[in-house]
């Protein structure tokens, strides 16, 4: 076999994610890079490359300026970093939403260009007939319910889903047939938690919680908010380590010996070699 083959055979895909519906729960996290998918690939089951990826690394306000362009470089990187753990790129705003045939075009172009595993697709009313033709022409596909980010210019804000009655019944309405149409995970995003409790009792397939409680089969946070890169995080984040005071105390002391002419030292330094005495 080749390294390629034996990769592929050591790597989850969408079957094995599928097997933990009520078991196991299913470890998630975002990954951008390929260095920090070589650090969380030994502790996570699936890596997605979200189109958060605008916000947090490239300072975009919201995830509608994400291009293809832009998730198939960092799945490529990502690919690159992982691999064990199942690696998921989203299909960002405008790549999939036109019509089957043209989001049957870029997911077959992401999947080509990065080598994931499987791509993920926002929910909504049009959306499970697109997942449906995506899976019947071998391509896996987690689907995303609840606080959906690419609709934010539509709902005016990130605002949390299932408080009243009609919000509950469509959350569940659109988990339903998102896991009919074949989507082999479900995504649920800031619902309320008696909505993602009944939605992973209703639907046969893993449900994957961001702010959606310990409900759901498994959860999933944006990796440079658990590791507390920015001032700020949602209610539903919690913080694991404090990245952005690391990261300030080490810059504050390499300018401090820089200035101080403390850095580069002897040991940091080359020199030229001696000539040989005769």
């Amino acid at each position: 076999m080749s390294k390629q083959s034996n990769d592929a055979v050591r790597r989850l895909a969408a079957p094995d994610i599928m097997r933990r519906k009520g078991g196991e729960p299913i470890v998630c996290l975002t990954a951008y890079d390929a260095p920090t998918a070589e650090l969380l690939d030994p502790h996570c089951d699936l890596l997605l490359v979200g189109d958060s990826v605008g916000m947090v690394i490239h300072g975009l306000p919201n995830t509608v300026g994400v291009t293809l362009e832009m998730m198939i470089l960092h799945g490529q990187a990502v690919m690159r970093g992982a691999k064990r753990a199942m690696v998921v790129i989203d299909m960002p705003f405008g790549s999939y939403e036109g019509g089957k045939e043209i989001a049957y075009q870029n997911c077959a172009r992401v999947m080509k260009e990065t080598g994931a595993q499987a791509v993920k697709l926002e929910s909504g009313p049009t959306v499970p007939q697109t997942i449906e033709y995506l899976v019947q022409r071998g391509i896996p596909v987690m689907g995303h319910v609840g606080l959906r980010p690419q609709a934010v210019l539509t709902e005016g804000a990130f605002k949390a889903k299932g408080k009243t009655d009609d919000e509950r019944l469509r959350v569940i309405a659109e988990a339903e047939a998102t896991a009919d149409a074949g989507a082999f995970a479900i995504v649920v995003e800031g619902t309320a938690e008696p909505v993602a409790a009944e939605i992973t009792r209703a639907i046969d397939k893993p449900t994957i919680g961001i702010g959606a409680s310990a409900a759901c089969d498994g959860q999933i946070l944006v990796t440079p908010d658990m590791l507390g890169l920015f001032d700020w995080t949602p209610k539903f984040v919690r913080r694991y380590a404090d990245l952005r005071g690391e990261i300030d105390r080490a810059v504050k002391g390499y300018a401090e010996d820089v200035r101080a002419r403390r850095f580069p030292a002897e040991v940091e330094t080359y020199f030229s070699k001696k000539p040989a005495t005769p």
